[in-house]
């Protein structure tokens, strides 16, 4: 059986919709679903990150998985919302606070860049205007051998008719370059109206040009890889190697091979 997830809820101040959207996302057999917090610098000048808000002042509890005995997994997303390089600061102890970390790259300079530089989980499309440049095969390549993936969100396309339109269009190109490989689909929905079940989801996904079997894997194991990428990520840069060395005070036995060491053990 799937586990589906949704990475893309956005946060908002009203606690109780937040709640609704969560219990909603449950009961539409979602597994794990990540509160999206959006940062859109408007400067150069340096702009306080957003803290995300612990789970347990959200929630007393968690709402159990429709079809499932055990509760929603939530985490915390960040996406930053980049017109300039200087958004991005790779050694910001700020994205640490987070589960997941997105960029949403307006030039495309800015997405080569993603592609190939930026040390983050998730690439996002824009699905609210039409793009202002093409995809390249070379970055687009690039982004997937780094393990990164590409976000369509569908909720735009439910509230407005042209941005439905901007959104098909964008995915449609995204696809004919990435060839359907390490994409995801979410809602980045605001209420709890615009989020839509699994097998919804897959349906739309025919419709931007995925197969019936990428589709199913954009809303499952495409976003597990995300989580797995994220945690590698976070934990790469803090693994400690440690080498146990012998004294100069310490047996000279110490120093042969360990299968000479066990054939003296026998022999005593």
């Amino acid at each position: 059986m799937s586990v589906f997830m949704d990475l893309n809820v956005n946060y908002t101040a009203d606690k109780s919709r937040l709640q609704s959207l969560i219990e909603t996302a449950a009961h539409l057999g979602f597994s794990t679903v990540a509160i999206n917090y959006v940062f859109e610098p408007t400067a150069k000048k340096k702009q306080e990150i957003p803290s995300p808000t612990p789970i347990s002042e959200l929630m007393d509890s968690l709402p159990v998985v429709q079809g499932r005995s055990r509760p929603i997994r939530v985490l915390n997303r960040l996406t930053i919302v980049m017109s300039d390089a200087s958004h991005f600061r790779p050694t910001a102890v700020e994205y640490r606070r987070y589960d997941l970390l997105a960029v949403q790259p307006t030039t495309e300079k800015l997405f080569h860049a993603a592609c190939m530089i930026y040390d983050v989980d998730i690439i996002c499309i824009s699905v609210t205007e039409k793009l202002p440049f093409f995809f390249k095969r070379a970055p687009v390549n690039g982004a997937i051998e780094r393990g990164l993936v590409f976000e369509v969100s569908y909720s735009a396309a439910i509230r407005d008719s042209t941005m439905r339109r901007y959104t098909i269009a964008n995915a449609v190109c995204l696809m004919e370059t990435c060839k359907g490989k390490s994409v995801i689909l979410s809602s980045a929905a605001e209420k709890p109206l615009e989020l839509r079940g699994p097998y919804d989801i897959t349906n739309l996904g025919l419709l931007f040009g995925l197969s019936e079997g990428e589709a199913k894997e954009a809303v499952s194991s495409t976003c597990r890889s995300v989580v797995l990428h994220a945690e590698t990520r976070k934990t790469a840069s803090g693994i400690v190697h440690t080498v146990k060395s012998c004294s100069q005070s310490a047996p000279a036995d110490c120093e042969a091979p360990p299968a000479k060491r066990a054939r003296s053990q026998l022999t005593e």
